[in-house]
């Protein structure tokens, strides 16, 4: 969806913006928001067959499950099931009120896509209790929450009155490249987060228990008899279970992808600021990416150092997650504020402005 094609009719008439409307989807990103957190919790802690049946708790209608036995993992498993609900009902009121009072089709589709969306999620939360954590669907569950969290930030951001206002927009020689670099951002940070669930679902955490290095070297031997020797220091020297080439293979690829990403958020949030810097749309979660990106390598250092702590590993999640509506905050942002302007027409304006 390009939302400057979508609203490019009606930029040059100001629509009053529905504030409540706008309000509520910054409420409904946020529970999603503490969903990701109450998600990476359930994991981080390995509570997710704490409850082993589903819609029910223990045979109990999950509304009315006993607070007595909301103990160890249960508490994380059954507390992530409530708050899925209370975001499926938030979402469900979202979507009612956008085809009740918000003239843009598009956006009431927008917001049926997103009831779908958490509906499916529900579904395949479902599945990973039943089929006993399977890792394609709990990988699939995991991502589709980011896809969903991406969904209703996009809400928040076409209700607010910052968008339905008439932009002042920033001119550009190649208007396209901005908007371009910005979606590569958001499908990198994407693709970081595929990869850490697999890590995660894969229990790949710890595969490799050093950082910076890997088993001490910068590239680690992955040969049959490497493995062995790293597998004998676990077992004898760490306390650690053994592991696999393949969780291996899925660590170093994580923290491949932590380098590729961190590149490209420097690049394009360094672009971004010089180039259009006045434009507090774009600075801001430039600026916010940066200082995101920091936290998240420090977060990612600390889960290995810790061993895998529930609580750093969590936040580590949460971090990718305020990553990735950061970066996708800011591809909206540019399709609404970068106008392109033809290459004559700037040096019109630099003669006269010389003149």
């Amino acid at each position: 969806m390009n939302p400057s094609n979508l609203d490019y009719a009606t930029r040059s008439l100001p629509r009053p913006a529905n504030r409540w409307l706008h309000r509520f989807a910054i409420l409904v990103a946020v529970a999603t928001f503490v969903l990701i957190i109450a998600g990476g919790l359930v994991t981080s802690t390995g509570s997710g067959l704490s409850v082993p049946d589903w819609p029910t708790t223990y045979g109990h209608n999950m509304f009315t499950f006993p607070w007595s036995q909301w103990v160890g993992g249960i508490r994380f498993e059954h507390s992530h099931r409530l708050i899925a609900s209370t975001v499926g009902f938030l979402t469900i009121v979202l979507c009612i009120w956008l085809w009740r009072r918000e003239p843009r089709r598009w956006l009431c589709w927008l917001g049926t896509a997103a009831l779908l969306a958490v509906i499916t999620q529900g579904v395949l939360g479902g599945l990973t209790v039943l089929y006993l954590l399977p890792t394609p669907i709990s990988v699939l569950h995991g991502c589709l929450a980011q896809m969903f969290l991406c969904m209703v930030v996009s809400i928040a951001v076409f209700t607010s009155p910052r968008w339905t206002a008439q932009p002042k927009l920033e001119p550009a020689i190649n208007a396209g490249a901005p908007q371009k670099w910005a979606l590569l951002l958001t499908l990198g940070i994407f693709g970081q987060l595929i990869l850490g669930a697999v890590m995660r679902h894969t229990e790949s955490g710890l595969a490799v228990p050093d950082f910076p290095r890997a088993y001490g070297q910068w590239a680690p031997d992955l040969g049959e008899s490497a493995i062995d020797r790293y597998n004998e220091q676990r077992r004898f020297e760490m306390l650690l279970p053994v592991v696999t080439r393949e969780q291996i293979v899925y660590h170093l690829a994580h923290r491949a992808g932590a380098i590729a990403v961190a590149i490209l958020v420097l690049a394009v949030a360094g672009r971004m600021l010089r180039d259009h810097g006045r434009l507090a749309s774009l600075r801001r979660p430039a600026v916010l990416l940066m200082v995101l990106l920091a936290v998240q390598i420090a977060l990612g250092a600390w889960t290995v150092w810790s061993e895998k702590s529930a609580l750093i590993a969590t936040a580590h999640v949460a971090i990718g997650a305020a990553m990735l509506a950061t970066a996708w905050v800011l591809t909206l942002r540019c399709y609404r504020d970068v106008a392109p302007i033809r290459q004559e027409q700037l040096e019109f304006d630099l003669a006269r402005s010389a003149v």
